[in-house]
């Protein structure tokens, strides 16, 4: 299978670092024009000089846009639309603090409802006009195995994403006469930034050593170690490509057979 994106325009949130990052550089090596999202204009800079330019037409960009502040995001995210149209679109941003259900209040949820829902829902619907108008267009989330099953010390995330899910299945039901497909990707343990933050910040709770607890997470996965983030854009290639044409509504588990344990 020979997986070819030329002329496709791809954009990717948070993608100067981990699994957006991972993405990013398969698309690009696939031959899409990629735009990446993150808030590090620095970061962005550094990180599109280093992606692959595999024709002389293949055009590499970046959008400065903080997904924690939606009032502002709203603004770019509209800017950038009225100049820009999108062939692949792939949702994905910083998750929220963890921590248990009984020490969030309304605000945190409000705040982790803006961050993980509205920044995905607005920028899909900026998205889909020309989706609809060439009658093709990809939707990828990058959400978590917590909607399947609530993972512990994660209260926010385990309950926005689940709401990200239901809204991406009740779309992908709308837009699929298209050939507009939407479908979710349900991050297992990646070896990440993101990963180590929530490692340490178990550390600090339970007072045991990191590594302790680093340990402990492979040992649940049946392939005994964390995935790697060009593995996750392996499968975003294809679910952007035209082989996956005909797969859409689903959410699709990436987590080294751990979703098959709970």
């Amino acid at each position: 299978m020979n997986i070819q994106l030329f002329s496709k325009n791809a954009l990717v949130g948070g993608a100067t670092q981990g699994i957006g990052a991972g993405i990013a550089l398969e698309l690009a090596k696939c031959g899409a024009n990629v735009t990446v999202m993150a808030r590090n204009e620095t970061k962005l800079k550094a990180f599109v000089s280093s992606l692959p330019v595999i024709t002389s037409d293949q055009k590499h960009s970046y959008l400065v846009a903080d997904f924690s502040d939606f009032e502002r995001y709203k603004k770019i995210i509209a800017g950038y639309f009225n100049d820009h149209s999108v062939d692949i679109l792939v949702n994905n941003t910083n998750g929220p603090e963890p921590g248990l259900a009984q020490d969030k209040n309304a605000e945190d949820y409000q705040k982790a409802f803006d961050l993980l829902f509205k920044t995905v829902c607005e920028t899909t619907l900026w998205a889909l006009p020309h989706m609809i108008k060439q009658g093709n267009g990809r939707i990828i989330n990058v959400s978590s195995l917590s909607v399947k099953e609530p993972i512990g010390n994660l209260a926010l995330s385990n309950s926005i994403r689940s709401a990200v899910m239901a809204w991406a299945k009740t779309l992908s039901n709308e837009i699929a006469e298209h050939n507009i497909t939407v479908n979710n990707v349900l991050t297992g343990y990646f070896d990440t930034e993101r990963i180590q933050k929530l490692v340490a910040h178990e550390a600090q709770q339970t007072g045991a050593p990191a590594e302790e607890i680093r340990m402990a997470r492979e040992n649940k996965i049946p392939m005994k170690r964390f995935g790697k983030p060009e593995e996750y854009g392996h499968l975003v290639a294809f679910l952007a490509s035209e082989y996956a044409g005909y797969l859409t509504g689903t959410s699709i588990p990436l987590d080294g057979g751990l979703n098959n344990t709970y």
